[in-house]
């Protein structure tokens, strides 16, 4: 039938549930929240019965696929579950589900629940069937500019309110961690009245639980956000996350920013040249700002600080690896860099 976004599921829902729901993303609340939304629509519609498969050590599809074919033992309707864990679905059990689907009676819906799917599964036949048969709902991350905004709405359910700068505040303390983001509003509900929250009373209530990656780091450096760049970097140093592994991060995206900085200049459209680099959707944006303010000489430089910055990390070379990575991080970002700093100007 479709692909969704995850706020257009509960309208699609209330039109018609399809055989199969397959709910997949990396924000595990959201990925959560969507699957509770099917289990309600459809527990309204009188699917009483429900059944959960873990497709973990040990799964066999097989044992799914014939409780899908079988008849109900109370002559209800049912819904049966799959979810996934740290894994992905093999051509095997993603075959099976779209057979499945295909011939479910109007009494049986399935719902599969998982990460998201890399590009070989989104790819494959076995899944387009299943976008034939029913409803995909890709999960992206809340973006950083967006969780302000994010967070206003599920204020907004609980009839609380708050002005732009507590909520940016909040924001800054639950970045990254969107599951004790939730957890700190429905706080929120029982410690302070409806209406409009004052600042004190939220700064006396939300925890800083903000969690950071490497990825984060590259969002902030990619859209010139450099307050936000060293927050995270201080983060990632303090929860003691690898240099190397950070490193990377950066060194990947310099690498990415080259290619489609040298596609654009030898006259291929942008849209096309992150096609080409697997640029992912949720970061097209901030490439695309960066592009904006640095040449091929500035990636180039850029990609030789990195050089400069890994041999620190491996102990050849003299020098403050943290340093350095904030050194190349504040470069990209477009924020100035002080004299003092290792590989500065």
């Amino acid at each position: 039938m479709t692909q969704l976004r995850a706020d257009a599921l509960a309208g699609a829902l209330a039109r018609r549930v399809p055989p199969i729901v397959w709910i997949h993303g990396d924000e595990a609340l959201i990925v959560q929240e969507c699957a509770q939304s099917v289990r309600d629509a459809l527990r309204a519609q009188g699917f009483d019965e429900r059944q959960v498969f873990e497709a973990g050590r040990g799964f066999q599809v097989e044992a799914l696929t014939a409780q899908a074919d079988a008849l109900s033992l109370f002559a209800g309707r049912r819904l049966i579950e799959l979810r996934f864990g740290a894994g992905k679905p093999t051509k095997e059990i993603g075959k099976a589900l779209a057979e499945a689907a295909a011939r479910l009676d109007d009494d049986t819906r399935l719902l599969v629940s998982g990460p998201r799917l890399d590009r070989a599964s989104t790819a494959s036949e076995w899944f387009a069937a299943i976008e034939r048969a029913g409803y995909v709902v890709a999960v992206w991350p809340i973006e950083r500019a967006q969780l302000p905004q994010w967070i206003a709405a599920r204020l907004g359910r609980q009839k609380q309110r708050a002005d732009r700068d507590t909520l940016e505040w909040i924001a800054e303390r639950v970045e990254g961690n969107l599951l004790a983001a939730h957890q700190e509003i429905a706080k929120l509900a029982l410690l302070c009245p409806e209406g409009e929250l004052s600042r004190d009373a939220v700064r006396a209530a939300v925890l800083d639980v903000a969690r950071y990656d490497a990825f984060d780091l590259v969002d902030a450096m990619l859209n010139a956000d450099a307050a936000r760049a060293l927050r995270t970097l201080d983060g990632l140093h303090a929860e003691g996350v690898a240099e190397p592994l950070v490193l990377w991060a950066l060194a990947d995206a310099l690498r990415t920013l080259l290619r489609l900085r040298e596609a654009c200049d030898a006259g291929t459209a942008l849209a096309q040249a992150m096609r080409e680099a697997r640029v992912p959707r949720p970061r097209e944006r901030g490439y695309e700002r960066a592009l904006a303010r640095l040449d091929a000489a500035a990636l180039r430089e850029a990609l030789r600080r990195a050089a400069t910055g890994d041999r620190m990390v491996k102990g050849i070379e003299a020098g403050d690896a943290w340093q350095a990575l904030e050194s190349l991080a504040l470069r990209i970002a477009g924020a100035p860099v002080l004299v003092g700093n290792p590989d500065g100007d």
